[in-house]
């Protein structure tokens, strides 16, 4: 599959970095942002690169050449004029075949293999990477549904209230068919909104979900993280093809305030330094997965649709903070009968329910997690039977008292006041290691 790599940015935002060569030869530990790509790609076996190149394209042309010192094939196409995100697309002239279109200055290290076979199994015409961020407020935010078709698209400048942290993460799997059936009708052309967000209507533009790394270099304070984040080893190990470290997290008690079940966004509340605790998490290069019972749905309490809704609100407050969870999985099923307007067919002894371990393991499987290097958190003893089910290390949020160990089942378990106390210790720990 080839790849194209849009790369004739200027960097106005990172200009006090380097003003004087293109945005995605910015170096980043000691090469350009445009080599890490290519070495990315590499590793996956994608060697057919096409470089789009404008504003002192000159300098790619002579630092990469035809490819060959790098083991791969480039040739490029030279913007006289900006062409915008996407026209350069349509004056290629050997697009033949879907490929892969990349912003040319973000830093990723994904298993394009898995978007791959996403793409081809879903016989998309677009997929979109997305993933969540630490600034969904000022980001392109997909709307999909549970078939993974894009709903919805909401540029940074929308209105918005409550969202799903699903941000456009600048990495696209395109069909060369679709590509030549959009119209060309002006010279600079803008790939989210002449291209894609007109075209969701068709129902096949698909949003690929992935925690792993990817992320932009708009803002020197975002070029400062990746640095560091490369220097820690943390951009490598996000990479799906590696076994994942996960904290899998209670919702109700552990994130939000639980006086008693929430029934509607608007009693939604974060628990005060869970947001910060959760942004921890994220640096330190875990997942944060939320694990839920959620017997609202089978009592007839919340549909499905409400819960989603609380879930927006969840990830929206979550945003303002600069934190974000990867996924989540919630139990809807309740074993016992008779409540006012229960649904029956939910009403089931089922394998998700904690302590059952099943969505800790639907969750390991989908994200390739080593469970046991992950750490289960609730303040439930069904949390902490199901993290011993799941062969996780089980912790227990008690805010009667101090750190401490607890035997549960035979199992030692560790014992914090609140889920901010237990991340303090797990980044000291980190630390320490």
């Amino acid at each position: 599959m080839k790849v194209v790599i849009m790369a004739g940015g200027k960097g106005t935002r990172v200009s006090s970095i380097a003003n004087d060569i293109p945005k995605p030869m910015i170096p980043i530990c000691g090469k350009p942002i445009l080599e890490h790509q290519i070495e990315c790609l590499k590793k996956n076996g994608l060697t057919e690169i096409i470089l789009v190149i404008g504003h002192l394209g000159q300098n790619i042309m002579d630092y990469f050449g035809d490819g060959s010192r790098f083991r791969c094939n480039i040739s490029y196409y030279t913007e006289a004029e900006p062409l915008g995100t996407a026209g350069a697309l349509f004056k290629l002239e050997n697009l033949s075949d879907d490929f892969i279109l990349l912003n040319g200055d973000i830093i990723f290290d994904i298993d394009f293999s898995r978007m791959i076979s996403f793409h081809r199994e879903k016989n998309a015409y677009v997929s979109l990477a997305v993933h969540p961020n630490s600034h969904p407020f000022d980001s392109a935010v997909i709307f999909s549904n549970s078939n993974n078709q894009v709903t919805r698209w909401l540029n940074k400048e929308d209105d918005r209230s409550w969202y799903k942290n699903q941000v456009n993460a600048g990495i696209h799997i395109i069909s060369a068919d679709f590509l030549k059936s959009c119209p060309y009708l002006k010279e600079k052309v803008d790939l989210d909104r002449d291209i894609l967000k007109p075209s969701i209507s068709d129902g096949k533009i698909f949003a690929y979900p992935t925690p792993e790394y990817i992320k932009d270099m708009g803002t020197p304070e975002r070029y400062a993280q990746v640095m560091s984040d490369i220097e820690n080893g943390i951009v490598r190990k996000k990479n799906l093809s590696v076994k994942q470290k996960c904290v899998f997290l209670d919702r109700d008690g552990t994130i939000n305030i639980f006086n008693d079940f929430i029934t509607k966004p608007e009693n939604f509340e974060l628990i005060e330094g869970a947001a910060e605790a959760i942004k921890k998490i994220n640096c330190l290069g875990y997942l944060a997965i939320v694990i839920t019972n959620q017997p609202v749905i089978a009592r007839g309490e919340v549909d499905f649709k409400t819960l989603d809704m609380i879930h927006m609100k969840m990830e929206t407050d979550l945003g303002k903070h600069g934190a974000y969870i990867d996924d989540l999985f919630y139990c809807p099923h309740h074993p016992d009968r008779g409540f006012p307007g229960e649904l029956p067919e939910y009403k089931i002894n089922c394998d998700c329910r904690k302590p059952k371990p099943g969505m800790i393991l639907k969750a390991a499987e989908k994200y390739n997690i080593d469970l046991s290097q992950s750490y289960m958190v609730g303040d439930d003893l069904r949390d902490v039977k199901a993290g011993i089910n799941a062969g996780c290390i089980p912790v227990f949020l008690n805010e009667k008292t101090e750190r401490t160990e607890i035997t549960v089942e035979g199992n030692n378990v560790f014992q914090f006041l609140n889920l901010s106390e237990f991340i303090n210790y797990l980044s000291n720990l980190k630390i320490e290691q």
